[in-house]
C-alpha cells in the first residue's frame, strides 16, 4: 500500500484525517492476521473449514469424532448406545501436541436420532457436556434436557446458484417461531407454506430470519446462543430449514439469518459457558469475561482457535445451508471495551481513543473477507449505533468491509417525534435530515421499525399512534380519531423512511401492516402464554377491518421504488421544505415524493419547482384505497408551468392540492 496516499476511507473524509494511523493499524493488523491464520496464502476460506475435521462425521466404514479441549483429562462419548455411561469403545484420546481429542467408531457404534453427549473430565471435576462443535441438539419435551443428536441426512438442492437481487434490498425480518396464528412454536414449513408466499406477494425480496443458532431459552429471541452449529430443533429439522431457503430462492428472495458472535450463553451442559472446566477456553478473563448488561459471555477474539470457530461458523451457514449472509448482532458491543454502554459517541476521537477491542475489530474484518470470499455476492449488515466510520466500507479502503450498516438513529428518531412532540411540530427538514443523514459512501438499511420496537416494555409505531382504539374502532366502518391519525401517519411514516433510503428497507413482519399489541414469549411473567408470541395474519385478510389498508399501501409502495433502476443509488434531491406549512418535496431520478405533515391545513395549488413536463399520480396515501378521504383526483395529469424567471434551469412550476396528513408521489412521463 502506498502509504504516500490517504488511504481510501481518509481520502472520502478529509475529517479522518488525524487518526489516519489508527485506521491503517486496523487495516494492516488484519491482513497481518489473515496471513498468519492462513500460512501466507491469505484465503480465509481454506482455513474456515473447521467444521469439516471437529464434531462428529460419517465416514467410509464408521464415524470420527473430534473436539477441542485442551483443558481436559478425559473424554467420552455417553448416549443411546452406550446407555449414557463411560465405556471402553466411546472413549477419546487426546492428539498428542495439540488441545484436540478423537474418537474413530464402527458403523454400529451411532445410529440417525441417536442422543449423546461428552462425559469430559478436567483437573478437579468432571461433567457432561454437549458437544461445541454439534450440528443437531433437541430437547426432551418432559424432562426439558438438551442432548445432542445423531443426524444423518442429506437434502438434494434445487436452486444452487442463486443470486440475490439488491436493487433495491428489501427485507422482511421475521422469526420462524412466532410466525403463525397459532398459539405455539411454528415450524420451518409452516414458514415455508403460509408466510413466504406473503413475502413474494408483499413484495419483499430478502428475509432476514432470527434465532436459528441453537438456544436454550426461546425467549432470549435467539440471542442467547449455546450451540452455534445447530439450527434451533423446535421448528424443525436441519432438512426442513433448508427446503425452506431454496423454496426462497427459487421465488427469487434471498435469506439472510441473524449471526450471534456477540456473546455467547452462559449455560455450561448446553454451550459454552465452562467447557472442559475452564470457563475461559472461549471467552475473555476477567472483568471482560461477562457482559454486564446481556448476562452472557464475551468471546476471546484474540485467541486463534476463537477465530476457527466462528470463522468456520459463518462459513458453515453460507456453505451448509446456502445462507445469503448475515446481520451480525451487537457490533457496537464487540467493538468496545466498555460495550458501547455509557457512550454518546460525539466525534470522531471517541472511535480512536483506545478504548476499542481491536481483537474484535480484527475479526469483523477477517469475517467479512471470509464471507465474500466464499460467496461475492453475500450479503453483510452491522447492527451498531455508534456510528463506527468504515464499517461498511470496503477492507481495501481501510473499512470493514460490511456491505450495510442498520441506520439505527431512524426508529429512535420516530419514537422521539411520536412521544414527545405535537403534531404541528413535525418538521419536515428535522425528518429528511435525520433520513439522509449516514455517512458518504455506507450504504444503510432504513427502517422506521424492527423487532426491537415491538417487544414487551415497548410499542410499535401503530400502537404509539393509536393505542387501545385498536381494540374497538379498527373497523372499516368505525374509525375513530386516532384510528384516523394513526393509519395516515403509518403510511407516511413507511413512505418517508423507504423513499429515502441509500442501501436497502427493513420491516418487521406484520408491522407492515400495523400488527397490534407486542411480543412476548411464553414466560412465569405471562403462564407461559404463546398468546403474544404469533402473528395474526387474519387480521390483514380481513376486508372488514383496517389493517388491509395498510398492507395494501405498503405493498404499492414497494412496487414503486422497485421500478425505478437502482433507486437506491439516485440522489435525494430536496425540492421544498416548509415547517411553518409542514411541506415536504424531493425528487429520485423522475419520482417526486410530496408530503404535507400538517394535521389540519389541506393546501390547494401548491407550487413546486420541477423538471418541465408532465406528471403523473403513482400513488397516494389518502386514496380511498389506502383507507384515505380520497379528496384529490388522482387522474389528472399535472403539467407544469412555464416561468420565463427560471427558463434557463429547465424546471416549471407544478401546482398541486395535498390534502392534511397526505403523501403522494409522482412520476414525470
Amino acid at each position: 500500500m502506498d502509504k504516500s496516499k490517504h488511504i481510501g476511507l481518509v481520502a472520502g473524509d478529509k475529517w479522518l484525517e488525524p487518526y489516519e494511523d489508527a485506521i491503517r493499524g486496523r487495516h494492516d493488523h488484519a491482513l497481518w492476521k489473515a496471513a498468519q491464520l492462513t500460512g501466507g496464502s491469505g484465503r480465509l476460506s481454506d482455513f474456515a473449514d473447521g467444521h469439516l475435521y471437529y464434531g462428529l462425521h460419517k465416514t467410509a466404514d464408521g464415524w470420527i469424532f473430534r473436539e477441542w479441549a485442551p483443558n481436559a483429562t478425559d473424554m467420552y462419548i455417553i448416549g443411546d448406545k452406550s446407555g449414557w455411561e463411560e465405556k471402553p469403545l466411546y472413549k477419546c484420546h487426546k492428539v498428542p501436541g495439540t488441545g484436540n481429542w478423537e474418537l474413530k467408531l464402527p458403523k454400529d457404534a451411532m445410529a440417525h436420532k441417536d442422543l449423546w453427549k461428552l462425559s469430559i473430565h478436567w483437573p478437579g471435576g468432571s461433567g457432561e457436556r454437549i458437544p461445541a462443535w454439534c450440528r443437531r441438539v433437541v430437547q426432551d419435551e418432559s424432562t426439558k434436557i438438551f442432548s445432542a443428536q445423531v443426524w444423518d441426512k442429506s437434502y438434494k438442492w434445487k436452486h444452487k446458484h442463486f443470486h440475490a437481487d439488491k436493487d433495491p434490498l428489501l427485507i422482511y425480518e421475521c422469526h420462524i417461531g412466532m410466525a403463525g396464528d397459532a398459539e405455539k412454536v411454528s415450524t420451518y414449513d409452516e414458514f415455508r407454506k403460509n408466510v413466504l408466499p406473503r413475502v413474494k406477494r408483499d413484495g419483499y425480496n430478502c428475509i432476514q430470519v432470527m434465532a436459528i443458532q441453537e438456544h436454550p431459552y426461546y425467549g432470549s429471541f435467539g440471542y442467547h446462543v449455546s450451540s452455534f452449529f445447530a439450527p434451533s430443533s423446535r421448528f424443525g429439522t436441519p432438512e426442513e430449514l433448508k427446503k425452506l431457503i431454496d423454496t426462497a430462492h427459487g421465488m427469487g428472495i434471498a435469506v439472510i439469518m441473524d449471526i450471534v458472535h456477540s456473546h455467547a450463553a452462559k449455560n455450561e451442559v448446553e454451550g459454552l459457558g465452562c467447557f472442559a472446566g475452564d470457563p475461559n477456553q472461549y471467552f475473555y478473563p476477567g472483568d471482560r469475561h461477562e457482559h454486564p448488561a446481556w448476562d452472557s459471555l464475551c468471546f476471546d477474539y484474540g485467541k486463534d482457535d476463537v477465530l476457527h470457530f466462528l470463522l468456520s461458523n459463518c462459513k458453515y451457514w453460507l456453505e451448509e445451508f446456502h445462507f445469503d449472509g448475515f446481520r451480525f448482532d451487537g457490533v457496537t458491543s464487540m467493538l468496545y471495551y466498555s460495550h458501547g454502554l455509557g457512550e454518546d459517541f460525539n466525534g470522531y476521537g471517541d472511535y480512536f481513543n483506545g478504548h476499542q477491542d481491536d481483537n474484535a475489530i480484527c475479526y469483523l474484518m477477517l469475517a467479512n473477507k471470509l464471507i465474500h470470499e466464499v460467496n461475492p455476492a453475500a450479503i453483510t449488515i452491522a447492527e451498531d449505533v455508534s456510528g463506527m466510520p468504515g464499517l461498511a466500507s470496503p477492507l481495501e479502503d481501510g473499512g470493514y468491509g460490511f456491505d450495510y450498516r442498520l441506520a439505527m438513529n431512524i426508529p429512535d428518531y420516530w419514537i422521539k417525534t411520536i412521544k414527545e412532540k405535537k403534531d404541528e411540530d413535525w418538521h419536515p427538514s428535522s425528518i429528511l435530515w435525520e433520513l439522509t443523514n449516514r455517512r458518504k459512501g455506507e450504504k444503510t438499511i432504513s427502517y422506521a421499525e424492527s423487532h426491537d420496537q415491538a417487544l414487551v416494555g415497548d410499542k410499535t409505531i401503530i400502537f404509539r399512534l393509536i393505542d387501545a382504539d385498536m381494540y374497538w374502532h379498527f373497523r372499516t366502518d368505525d374509525q375513530s380519531g386516532p384510528v384516523t391519525r394513526g393509519i395516515a401517519l403509518h403510511k407516511m411514516i413507511r413512505l418517508v423512511t423507504a423513499s429515502t433510503m441509500n442501501g436497502g428497507y427493513l420491516n418487521f413482519m406484520g408491522n407492515e401492516f400495523g400488527h397490534p399489541e407486542w411480543i412476548d414469549f411464553p414466560r412465569e411473567g405471562n403462564g407461559w402464554s404463546y398468546k403474544y408470541a404469533r402473528r395474526q395474519w387474519h387480521l390483514v385478510d380481513d376486508p372488514l377491518l383496517c389493517y388491509h389498508w395498510l398492507g395494501d399501501f405498503d405493498r404499492s409502495m414497494l412496487d414503486i421504488l422497485k421500478s425505478i433502476s437502482a433507486i437506491e443509488d439516485l440522489p435525494v434531491i430536496e425540492i421544498w421544505h416548509d415547517d411553518g406549512d409542514q411541506v415536504l418535496c424531493y425528487m429520485r431520478g423522475s419520482l417526486v415524493f410530496v408530503f404535507n405533515f400538517s394535521p389540519v391545513h389541506s393546501f390547494a395549488d401548491y407550487g413546486f419547482l420541477v423538471p418541465e413536463g408532465s406528471y403523473h399520480v403513482l400513488l397516494n396515501s389518502d386514496a380511498k384505497a389506502f383507507g384515505g378521504n380520497g379528496f384529490a383526483d388522482d387522474s389528472i395529469i399535472h403539467q407544469t408551468q412555464h416561468d420565463p424567471l427560471y427558463a434557463d434551469t429547465g424546471k416549471g412550476w407544478m401546482k398541486l392540492y395535498i390534502p392534511a396528513r397526505s403523501a403522494v408521489v409522482l412520476k414525470k412521463e
